[in-house]
């Protein structure tokens, strides 16, 4: 149980972690622990306890009864109890939990729509996955009142930034383009999966700063995370993206 005085609770104090395991098996285990650990570091909290978690990972599938199939285990860290208001005991003692519960299919089409709420470049917790995610939840439920699956996020100078869970890519030519971290961008591991990728299809990767209308001649839009995928967006706004067959061939390379 976490107790009524813990910092996760209280003031989103803490990181968290989102793991795909198949068949009871956890994908990138080590990449997402070492996102993590140096998560810790950027918040000043002590050091990760890697062991820990790593048992609290692999254990979370089978004490969930999601052994067969797809699950999606969460990896939260909080900085605990103690302190008085914003400020932390001088020594914190962190508090790590594993979860697991079903997951989304991969690779499904989705729908998005550009939220009003802006991704705040300046903050560090941009490029974090922090347990503040409020913007994140209200990006997607105004993308949900829309009738949509997804939310575009921009940042506060209007450049594209990212989506509400996930990284945005789109194609146009031979580059494929995704916004440059500094908009206010978690560096995702599928985000690096696909850019790896890319360079075997022959295409130029590019880390931009663009605003919305990149979107308006691009040849297709998707978004990846370590959930989903790749995947591909079909609409934005109620307008038609188009298509194109490296999205598929990229999904193929990054799993």
């Amino acid at each position: 149980m976490i107790p009524p005085n813990d910092r996760g609770l209280l003031l989103g104090d803490g990181l968290f972690e989102t793991l795909l395991a198949v068949d009871g098996a956890v994908r990138h285990l080590e990449a997402h622990l070492d996102r993590m650990a140096a998560g810790c570091v950027a918040l000043g909290l002590p050091d990760l306890d890697r062991e820990a978690a790593r048992g609290l990972v692999r254990a979370a599938p089978g004490e969930a009864g999601l052994t067969a199939g797809r699950a999606a285990v969460r990896l939260t860290l909080t900085a605990g109890s103690g302190g008085r208001g914003l400020d932390r005991p001088d020594a914190p003692v962190c508090v790590l939990l594993a979860s697991c519960a079903p997951a989304p299919p991969a690779g499904a089409p989705a729908r998005a729509v550009v939220a009003g709420v802006r991704r705040n470049e300046g903050s560090p917790a941009s490029r974090l996955k922090t347990l503040s995610y409020l913007d994140n939840v209200l990006a997607r439920a105004q993308a949900r009142r829309a009738g949509a699956d997804e939310a575009l996020m921009l940042n506060n100078r209007g450049w594209l930034a990212c989506a509400s869970a996930g990284n945005l890519f789109w194609l146009e030519g031979g580059v494929l383009a995704t916004p440059a971290l500094d908009c206010g961008v978690l560096a995702g591991l599928a985000r690096g999966r696909v850019m790896a990728a890319a360079g075997a299809l022959g295409l130029e990767v590019r880390e931009a700063h663009a605003g919305i209308e990149a979107l308006a001649t691009a040849d297709a839009v998707f978004l990846t995370n370590s959930l989903t995928g790749v995947r591909p967006l079909v609409s934005l706004d109620g307008r038609a993206l188009g298509e194109d067959p490296h999205v598929a061939a990229l999904a193929a390379q990054v799993g």
